[in-house]
């Protein structure tokens, strides 16, 4: 099958995390068109049960991509690939990538053989996450820490707002106060808000960690399985879409912007 130059890559989040995504992926394709989706009207998946994810992410990337014909879609979002991946593969034609916690590389890098993993509630709680731990760190103590908090100190930077810096420094003070936590060296970033806020995150932190998390790994992804494909002569504008416009939306223009993401329409 002939894939138009202009059909876009979309990428689907539940607000701007997923832009830790996005920017790796266009630094290895610059010309590529984006439409970066983002659920603002479910915002925040990682408080969400189970149920309510595997049957809203599939419905909505359902229609977007019906509207905007990608020619693969990225689920930029630790919490809904864990949950509603399988079944958005099932439900879409084209080829879906996901998003998964980055326990591979966390136990590599590891000298100590205890790292962390801080994502979401939803995220850390998911039997992926066991399996993963299992195959890749099964000499290793895995602590595991989730922070809703952290989110929203993500979406308040990218708005422009001041920050606080207790809530960098408690969403780590739930790793390193577990047993073990005194040893640990590498912390995977399993929210792709997180990568966001990693400068916060360091600065926060008692002592130094390495910090891991995927977005490098998914733009080689998405370039393996777009290649050969052709693409426009020059980048076109990006769209971000939301499922909520609200003054919220306005304030994130600039950063938006600073992702080639100049349009903004709501779905």
């Amino acid at each position: 099958m002939t894939i138009a130059p202009n059909a876009p890559l979309l990428f689907f989040d539940s607000g701007v995390g997923g832009l830790s995504i996005l920017g790796p992926a266009r630094a290895i394709l610059p010309n590529a068109p984006i439409v970066y989706a983002a659920d603002s009207a479910g915002f925040p998946y990682g408080t969400k049960s189970e149920t309510e994810i595997a049957a809203r992410v599939p419905a909505l990337l359902g229609r977007l991509v019906e509207r905007y014909r990608p020619r693969l879609a990225v689920i930029a979002c630790n919490t809904a690939s864990t949950i509603a991946l399988s079944a958005v593969r099932a439900a879409l034609d084209i080829p879906v990538v996901g998003t998964v916690p980055a326990i591979k590389p966390a136990a590599l890098l590891s000298q100590s053989r205890v790292f962390g993993v801080l994502g979401t509630d939803a995220t850390v709680r998911q039997p992926y996450v066991d399996r993963l731990a299992a195959e890749f760190g099964s000499d290793c103590i895995v602590l595991r820490h989730g922070s809703a908090a952290l989110v929203q100190l993500a979406e308040a930077k990218l708005r422009g707002q001041s920050l606080d810096p207790a809530i960098a420094r408690d969403a780590l003070a739930g790793l390193f106060d577990q047993p073990g936590g005194d040893r640990m060296d590498v912390v995977a970033l399993a929210c792709t808000h997180f990568p966001l806020v990693e400068e916060e995150l360091a600065v926060a932190s008692p002592r130094p960690l390495r910090f891991v998390h995927g977005g490098e790994g998914i733009a080689r992804r998405i370039a393996y399985l777009t290649h050969g494909q052709d693409w426009p002569s020059a980048p076109p504008p990006g769209t971000a879409v939301f499922t909520r416009l609200d003054d919220s939306v306005d304030a994130l223009r600039p950063a938006l912007v600073s992702y080639g993401l100049h349009r903004i329409e709501a779905l």
